[in-house]
């Protein structure tokens, strides 16, 4: 059986493109065009243009059934970053496993709020501390050490395998010298202070996953997504430790769920914190929440 109906030897690679789009579309596929696109590369070995430059050549035997084969798991609902091994993150190229979250483009406003407070307070150029909290992919403390050539960072995470794969983009982006990560259930046992904390905690109610994509939901590690009974547990052990991590005029930043806002908002300043209003992602979802501990006073 045909995962692609008339996919077989001897159809271009415009026809291929053009039948696993359809099939793509017609299973419910988001963005089926530019998944299609991306796996036929990776099965072909080709980049966008010479997918293009080589659209009329004939597929072989061996060619096909590559394609069919990736193409039955995006069918699967497995993510197209999943299957390739890989994902873009703020330029980045980050190997993903599943032990870890796929990194999101929503993701990307808590590094863009990040570097917009310390280009506010003169900081960029300055050995500033960082701590990723749940770093996963390491992807939010690699963006930033990519920003700042003289930051140094900790991202922590409670799975080893998590780690192993933050470890490796570090090596494979050139900031191994800069980074480092140790597994611990939250910063347990992590000293600071910090100047900068950035965090995408679990956060989604533990009812609500049975129900999310099945991108999501069948092939993101639970331990990531589960922000217990409300999805707040994580962000009230990150405000219990943040007057402990941070340094004085630090900033902690912080990835939030749809709705979250408010709540969020209260656990940090019941914490002490002075919160600002929440940065949103492109559709409109207040998605990234910055507070800062109190600047020392001046002796």
């Amino acid at each position: 059986m045909r995962i692609i109906p008339g996919l077989k030897t001897d159809a271009s690679i415009a026809e291929a493109q053009r039948m696993m789009t359809q099939s793509f579309r017609l299973a419910g596929i988001e963005s089926p065009e530019a998944d299609a696109r991306l796996l036929l590369g990776h099965a072909l070995r080709l980049d966008r243009a010479r997918l293009m430059s080589q659209s009329d050549r004939l597929l072989d035997a061996r060619e096909v059934e590559v394609i069919q084969g990736l193409a039955a798991r995006r069918l699967r609902h497995e993510p197209v970053a999943r299957i390739l091994g890989r994902k873009e993150f703020w330029s980045l190229t980050l190997q993903v496993s599943d032990a870890v979250l796929v990194p999101r483009p929503e993701t990307e406003t808590v590094v863009e709020l990040a570097l917009e407070l310390i280009e506010r307070d003169g900081m960029r150029n300055e050995r500033l501390r960082i701590l990723d909290i749940g770093t996963g992919t390491g992807a939010l403390l690699l963006a930033l050490l990519s920003e700042l050539g003289n930051a140094v960072g900790t991202g922590t995470d409670i799975s080893m395998r998590a780690l192993e794969v933050a470890r490796t983009n570090a090596a494979h982006n050139k900031l191994a010298a800069r980074s480092r990560f140790v597994c611990s259930n939250l910063a347990d046992g992590v000293g600071g202070p910090f100047d900068l904390i950035v965090s995408n905690p679990p956060y989604i109610a533990r009812a609500e996953i049975k129900s999310l994509q099945p991108e999501v939901r069948d092939y993101d590690p639970a331990l990531a997504l589960d922000g217990g009974t409300d999805g707040l547990d994580f962000y009230r052990a990150i405000a219990r430790e943040a007057s402990r991590l941070l340094a004085p005029g630090g900033h902690l930043i912080v990835e939030l769920g749809a709705g979250q806002e408010a709540p969020v908002t209260t656990l940090f300043q019941t914490a002490g914190l002075t919160v600002a209003p929440a940065r949103p992602d492109l559709a409109g979802i207040p998605r990234a929440l910055s507070a800062a501990t109190p600047s020392k006073t001046p002796s």
